[in-house]
């Protein structure tokens, strides 16, 4: 089988890219991912609250209107009010006194990497991008994609292992960047849960509800189970795993979680 992988450091994390499409010619493979790389590291510049003079710092300090700000950015921004609106509040991209539209745009973004893949022909890969993971096609013929859930608490475990093929999957906690989730009601990091997984078709729609879940708590597994197509896992102080019904049919059941 040809195989492409791709790992770069960029939006404060390493991504992953790897193309498994057998008879797809080099160069064209070699080119969708060099594009789908460039358009993560412009995401970056555009989107990273690090940077002072990215697009979204300067909207943040008033020196830029939302109407002055690129289409990206904008339609970033719509989607993040249409995810606070539907969590009550839970999902909120100006808690904690700054505009930080992170819980969104690394999804958002990946997942316009796997769309620019597709185009180009690819139907077998796999992009990975700290918690946040699309999958199409298959790892190998007749084989389907692996894809563990980090431990929570114990770095370079599983706490589960799903079996994918065209699935998007996000995992929020504070495992990654520390406690940087915060309730927007609270103004405190949620205690309720170590971690929560999210699966389904857009990973821009998982990566924003695996935020919003994880401030929800347990709870949070009822709220995705209402969104169509969405499943979501969790894991609880008390080191329960926990899913909604359709999770059964993805999870993996002959390899032991490490709790």
């Amino acid at each position: 089988m040809q195989r492409r992988v791709r790992v770069e450091p960029v939006m404060g994390t390493v991504v992953t890219v790897d193309v498994r499409d057998p008879g797809l010619p080099d160069p064209t493979v070699d080119t969708a991912i060099e594009t789908a790389v460039e358009w993560l590291h412009l995401v970056d510049a555009t989107f990273s609250t690090y940077r002072d003079g990215s697009e979204i710092s300067r909207l943040g300090r008033g020196e830029l209107q939302e109407s002055e700000c690129s289409p990206e950015v904008r339609e970033v921004l719509g989607l993040c009010a249409e995810v606070e609106r539907g969590s009550g509040g839970c999902f909120d991209i100006h808690c904690g006194g700054r505009l930080d539209p992170s819980g969104l745009v690394k999804g958002w973004s990946v997942q316009r990497a796997a769309e620019m893949l597709r185009a180009a022909g690819a139907r077998s890969f796999f992009i990975g991008a700290g918690g946040d993971i699309v999958t199409r096609g298959e790892s190998a013929p007749g084989q389907q994609w692996r894809v563990g859930i980090r431990h929570p608490e114990i770095a370079g475990r599983v706490a589960a292992v799903l079996e994918t093929g065209d699935l998007a999957i996000a995992t929020s906690g504070a495992y990654e960047r520390g406690e940087h989730i915060l309730d927007p009601h609270t103004g405190r990091a949620p205690e309720g849960l170590l971690s929560m997984t999210v699966v389904g078709p857009s990973l821009t729609y998982a990566d924003a509800f695996a935020t919003a879940a994880f401030v929800m708590g347990e709870q949070g597994l009822h709220w995705v189970a209402g969104m169509d197509g969405y499943e979501a896992l969790a894991i609880t102080p008390d080191r329960r795993t926990v899913w909604t019904p359709g999770m059964d049919a993805l999870l993996v059941r002959d390899i032991a979680p490490a709790m």
